[in-house]
């Protein structure tokens, strides 16, 4: 089912004959690196890296004109939206820094819910592609998710308080707070977030 709205259809990134994970890899890339900086300051490294972790029946993607405008992943708190491989890790990123990579963002990013909630979806991995930033695609996969999948409730954990533009995003789409977790004082001045902020959407 595709939903249409301004430029953008969105679909499900399993439904799409596009080469899906490179296009979502160079859009994880460009949010994600700051984050990932020890293992790559190389953004087409990082993409290339990581293209290979996406469960796509678990993406909603917008798309125009053949390019990938933005993602959001949407699970059953269950269900891991991205799986990383290993060997794909060591080939781009080396023996060393691959090996870290898969045992310290496998914690990060393979992580479910304990005892979630019944009728309850998880927005994750939520991105846009630099050229369509500032076009509302964000707001469109989201909306599309709420309005398509079964789900009563749904939580968007760990958001950096810093983060000003996404706390916006969701505010305006109607989630609220519902839990902070403070960051250790040491790790403050590094990172330069104070807490970081989980979301709840109730239909």
């Amino acid at each position: 089912m595709i939903y249409e709205d301004y430029k953008f259809a969105v679909i499900r990134a399993d439904k799409l004959d596009l080469d899906v994970r490179l296009q979502m890899s160079e859009i994880f890339a460009e949010g994600f690196t700051q984050w990932l900086v020890f293992f790559s300051k190389d953004k087409n490294i990082i993409a290339k890296a990581f293209a290979h972790m996406f469960v796509l029946d678990q993406f909603y993607v917008a798309v125009t004109d053949n390019k990938i405008a933005g993602m959001v992943a949407c699970t059953d708190c269950r269900t891991l939206s991205v799986r990383l491989n290993k060997k794909e890790l060591r080939k781009y990123l080396g023996f060393f820094k691959g090996s870290i990579a898969a045992i310290a963002l496998k914690k990060e990013f393979e992580r479910t819910f304990k005892n979630p909630p019944p009728e309850t979806g998880s927005i994750e991995f939520v991105g846009t592609a630099v050229e369509f930033r500032g076009k509302r695609v964000a707001t469109q996969i989201i909306n599309y998710i709420i309005s398509n999948t079964p789900y009563r409730e749904y939580l968007i954990e760990e958001v950096a308080d810093s983060n000003i533009s996404a706390m916006n995003l969701y505010k305006k789409l109607g989630f609220k707070e519902y839990k902070r977790i403070p960051v250790p004082q040491k790790r403050v001045k590094k990172i330069g977030i104070n807490n970081f902020i989980a979301l709840k959407y109730i239909k």
